[in-house]
């Protein structure tokens, strides 16, 4: 079953695709039926996915969310692909990060007009710290676009990557007709009113003759697809289409089940552990708080890395101690939610919960395995949280902690004076940050000033932290876990006191 499984995610710059391309992929799984339901803005999509105020208000998706089908390949093999969609906006970074923690590969849309974009670059880096394997899909070939051999070529030198077109557009824009399969040198040709892919693919078809040329120097000029080099994360076979026109999308599917790895084995304190151990093993990558505000219900989202989970089965959670039964797992299927009787490796479960699950933990049989990899990011933006009404500040506590935990936002706690800070990665998270406060908690904050520039997690001895508190409790803060945190006012700051503290480690990352 493990060796079924396809686990993925669709990295991109906004507005390359990834949307439209994520639509096609399900279209094509039979996840649904009607072309627009995915990004569709009306009641029911909204009652569905854009459950938060500020997505229905801006019209953008900033929560991450997963979705599963199936597909029969070429051989009658059954595929379960799991898509892991991600915020396309570039101030979800650190949500993003942590959803790639639980792909096992990923496909990168590339705009044909513009090459690779400073988001794409830097979702790009973050595959490559784990070696996750990427296929590139250049994307809106229906439209104007760069030169082929150019936006190869960029993907090469900025990525340092080897490619390997394994297809090829006839003709840009108006020239456009159709997208070539160079293995078996099929055309996938526009049909019907709306120049949409219905089906129509042809063979031994004479081409004009610059894209004949095109496709000679392509065929000699790059290396044969190597599946190892592949899935070691130093290759990528690129594919050419447009999602909206629905060309390339079927071959991009196909690569995915034949090519892109099953489960591969997670990092744990004491080494991987491998699909194929038999304890059920998985960590949370994603906790979601009040998708239904009326019921106050909180999901997190468990990717399954080993062992065959049953429903009802107890596994203990790392940061509780103490197990939990699981009893109404939860498996996506596009908009629809299904109980999961069981789940292989690979799988993306949902496990309600009243805020026992949080990021970064692992959940095992024997609670004897620690899932690492997971980090939290020093904030870039620090702002004092200032209450409207003063007497709501339980609500307000109870709101950071639970908007901490899904990994929104952090909170620190100072040592000295009354008002707390909040840091994130990006702008965008404090507009949802005082968008959920009053839609979900009923708490009306205002954002301040804070006199501090950043934030880095000190560790050492008792003695080493007590000594350094004495002289900087102005400076100090706790981090919802109770962890002591160094709240600095310029990078300086952070750099002077390294120096005085060579007992101290000043980190801009802490591991869950």
């Amino acid at each position: 079953m493990t060796a079924s499984r396809r686990t993925f995610a669709i990295i991109s710059h906004p507005d390359a695709g990834k949307t439209t391309l994520t639509e096609k992929l399900l279209l094509q799984g039979g996840a649904i039926h009607l072309a627009g339901q995915v990004k569709a803005r009306g009641q029911a999509r909204r009652a569905r996915s854009d459950w938060m105020k500020i997505e229905q208000q801006r019209g953008i998706s900033v929560t991450s969310s997963v979705m599963t089908f199936e597909r029969t390949d070429a051989d009658g093999n059954t595929i379960t692909f799991n898509l892991l969609d991600t915020p396309g906006h570039e101030d979800f970074s650190e949500d993003t990060y942590r959803t790639l923690t639980a792909v096992d590969s990923a496909i990168m849309v590339i705009d044909a007009a513009k090459g690779i974009e400073p988001q794409t670059r830097k979702l790009f880096e973050v595959c490559r710290l784990r070696s996750v394997p990427i296929i590139t899909f250049v994307n809106k070939v229906d439209r104007e676009g760069r030169a082929c051999f150019d936006l190869l070529d960029e993907v090469a030198d900025v990525l340092a990557l080897d490619v390997c077109p394994m297809s090829w557009p006839v003709g840009m824009g108006g020239l456009f007709q159709g997208i070539l399969d160079l293995k078996s040198g099929r055309v996938s040709r526009p049909e019907g009113g709306s120049k949409e892919f219905l089906g129509k693919v042809d063979e031994d078809v004479e081409l004009p003759g610059e894209v004949a040329e095109e496709i000679e120097l392509a065929r000699a000029g790059y290396p044969e697809f190597d599946i190892e080099a592949y899935r070691g994360g130093d290759l990528t076979p690129v594919f050419f289409g447009s999602a909206l026109k629905n060309f390339g999308v079927v071959e991009l599917i196909d690569a995915i089940a034949k090519f892109a790895p099953p489960p591969r084995p997670q990092p744990t304190e004491a080494g991987p552990v491998d699909p194929g151990h038999k304890e059920v093993t998985g960590f949370i990558f994603k906790v979601q708080a009040n998708m239904d505000p009326m019921h106050r219900d909180r999901i997190a989202f468990m990717r399954l890395v080993s062992g065959t989970f049953k429903r009802g089965m107890k596994l203990t959670p790392s940061g509780l101690g103490k197990p939990i039964a699981v009893h109404s797992p939860i498996l996506f299927f596009a908009q629809d939610r299904e109980i999961a009787d069981s789940a292989e490796p690979g799988d993306i479960i949902g496990i309600p919960n009243h805020g026992t699950l949080r990021v970064g933990d692992t959940l095992s049989e024997k609670n004897q395995i620690r899932f690492t990899g997971l980090p939290n990011f020093a904030p870039e933006i620090l702002r004092r949280v200032a209450l409207k009404d003063p007497t709501k500040t339980k609500q307000l506590r109870k709101a950071l902690d639970d908007l901490s935990e899904e990994g929104v936002i952090q909170v620190f706690y100072p040592e000295i004076g009354s008002q707390w800070i909040v840091g994130v990665v990006g702008q965008l998270q404090l507009d949802v940050l005082i968008s959920r406060l009053e839609a979900e908690y009923k708490v009306e904050a205002m954002l301040e000033a804070s006199p501090f520039d950043t934030a880095r997690w000190i560790k050492g001895s008792d003695k080493a932290l007590r000594d350094f508190a004495d002289f900087n409790k102005m400076n100090l803060a706790k981090d919802r876990d109770g962890d002591p945190v160094f709240m600095a006012k310029s990078a300086w700051d952070v750099g002077y006191q390294q120096e005085r503290n060579p007992d101290l480690t000043f980190s801009a990352t802490k591991e869950r």
